[in-house]
């Protein structure tokens, strides 16, 4: 990359540019490349002489983590300018316009000193006469820009109309430099990353605003580490708001000790059974592919799939195989159980058992029969549940009240440690909490919660506006949504064609857009919605 002021740019001659740009490259430079590079110098030292004393310019400026390079980011004055040049090209096409949007957008999401910044993206396509098309919009809510085509003669006007177009104060440069990239991974993501050995603090954030991850995981190790040294028996009960990470908190400590000789090996249950499909295939894919760019011995995916069932289980098949054998321990001695609040009550448990599993008379539900199956273990066990707020979605879903249940009336030997945030009503924990605090073996520890969602730095507060709303707590909800819903828009519509359009004309550049639908909503079939259709999670 090249860095530099304006002044510093029109100064310097393009074998020194070259130079700084071919000295930091990783990779050989062809002509082509080389050519490109002057061609857009020559552009851009026109259009920018007027600024001269006022930004700085980069060249090939990398998006850090999200694995872009930027052609030219220039910062003027009050507005982040995200260039992306076609040299040669005479149209502006789809792609290449959404590509511009992408950076502007990246910027935007990902980079700390650029949320409240106006970025303009501008295509320019060196052989093109005249885009002829203006500026015609003014910024979106956020201060991203629609983007700009331009040819080249164009470009110096374009950004004299932008700057008089945005609002701001000048931007502080030093300052803006300095500003932490957080990209948000997808749960694909953050599991391939975790299972390929990187730790859960490689993929959080560490923003003060929220619990980092890697103090979670890193109150679970301890609890983990204290209970097998003092052939304890323990459950600890992790609580955090939609998106805040908790599933990446269990697959951190599940990957940590995946060796089956070790007697710290673990395993990350999930009655989601989708999640469950779509994360093995990813993790397989992705095991296949690493074991070909070391040049190893080939990995079949059918292997690559083995493995890594070991590793992600779904809760009920977990369950069924302590089923066998009634006296027989897992050989894991750590278990964790993701959205364990959705675990059947004893109705549930028991019917399912009859139909099923021809076994009449179950007397437990599924909380209290899994830490059953752990309490076989004659030295220490630990349970790790991972709970969300109000996500008891399912006939016979228990709650985390189940659980603690069994805490009070079953397993009293157990140690217990528990997120204070358990209190809240979202959490449904009810009486069966009060009469768990009366055993002198129970612990809150705070780093057990996560307070704050990692999915979108503007929807920090979404979950928080929900629970109001499920408490009708209508003046809360109100006030709440007026002070997130310019940065985190939310629409509220009983028609399918206009949530639609609104959703299409909200998207920006490749950005994807979908429905979310209950399972009976069996009236939505005349919309060419059939909920029926079965459908593979994997594809």
């Amino acid at each position: 990359m090249y860095f530099g002021s304006i002044s510093q740019f029109l100064a310097s001659s393009d074998a020194q540019i070259l130079g700084a740009l071919t000295a930091a490259s990783h990779f050989p430079i062809e002509t082509t490349q080389r050519d490109a590079w002057v061609e857009q110098m020559a552009v851009l030292r026109a259009a920018l002489a007027p600024y001269h004393d006022e930004g700085h310019v980069a060249f090939e400026y990398e998006v850090p983590r999200v694995g872009r390079r930027i052609d030219v980011l220039a910062v003027i004055r009050h507005v982040i300018f995200v260039m992306e040049f076609k040299v040669g090209e005479r149209h502006f096409t789809l792609e290449a316009t959404n590509q511009v949007w992408d950076y502007a957008l990246d910027l935007k999401n990902f980079h700390s000193t650029s949320h409240d910044k106006s970025i303009a993206p501008i295509l320019i396509a060196t052989r093109a006469e005249a885009a002829k098309a203006g500026i015609t919009t003014i910024p979106d809510q956020d201060g991203v820009m629609r983007p700009i085509h331009a040819s080249p003669a164009e470009l110096g006007a374009v950004l004299t109309h932008v700057l008089s177009l945005c609002k701001g104060s000048a931007i502080d440069i030093d300052g803006w430099i300095q500003g932490r990239y957080a990209p948000t991974p997808t749960i694909i993501e953050a599991a391939t990353a975790l299972y390929g050995g990187h730790g859960v603090e490689a993929i959080s954030r560490s923003d003060a605003a929220a619990i980092n991850l890697s103090k979670t995981s890193g109150a679970i190790a301890e609890i983990i580490r204290t209970s097998r040294e003092h052939n304890r028996k323990t459950i600890c009960f992790v609580t955090g708001v939609p998106g805040a990470g908790k599933t990446l908190v269990g697959l951190d400590t599940a990957t940590r000790h995946m060796d089956t000789a070790d007697d710290l090996h673990s395993v990350f249950l999930s009655g989601n059974g989708p999640l469950v499909s779509v994360l093995r295939e990813a993790l397989a894919r992705d095991q296949v592919l690493r074991a070909a760019i070391r040049g190893k011995d080939r990995l079949r995916r059918v292997r690559a799939r083995s493995e890594v069932k070991a590793f992600i289980q779904n809760v009920h098949h977990f369950r069924d195989e302590c089923l066998i054998d009634p006296k027989q321990a897992p050989i894991e001695h750590v278990v964790l159980f993701d959205e364990a609040q959705r675990a059947w009550n004893l109705e549930q448990t028991a019917t399912f058992m009859l139909c099923k599993k021809q076994r009449p008379g179950f007397t437990m539900s599924e909380p209290e029969f899994l830490v059953s199956c752990m309490d076989r273990h004659e030295d220490w066990a630990v349970i790790v549940c991972l709970v969300g707020g109000g996500q008891e979605i399912n006939t016979g879903e228990a709650g985390i009240g189940e659980w603690i249940r069994a805490m009070v009336e079953t397993f009293r030997s157990w140690r217990v440690y528990l997120s204070p945030e358990l209190h809240e009503s979202e959490f449904a924990s009810g009486r069966a909490l009060e009469a768990l605090q009366e055993r002198s073996d129970v612990y809150f520890d705070r780093d057990l919660h996560l307070a704050v969602s990692m999915r979108s730095f503007r929807a920090e507060r979404l979950s928080a506006l929900v629970k109001q709303v499920l408490d009708l707590d209508v003046e809360a909800a109100r006030r709440l949504h007026s002070a997130i819903s310019l940065r985190y828009p939310i629409m509220l519509t009983r028609s399918i064609q206009q949530a639609k359009a609104w959703l299409r004309s909200r998207a920006r550049g490749n950005e994807r857009y979908g429905m979310v639908v209950s399972s009976q909503a069996q009236r939505l079939k005349p919309h060419a919605i059939d909920v029926r259709s079965p459908v593979d999670p994997v594809h």
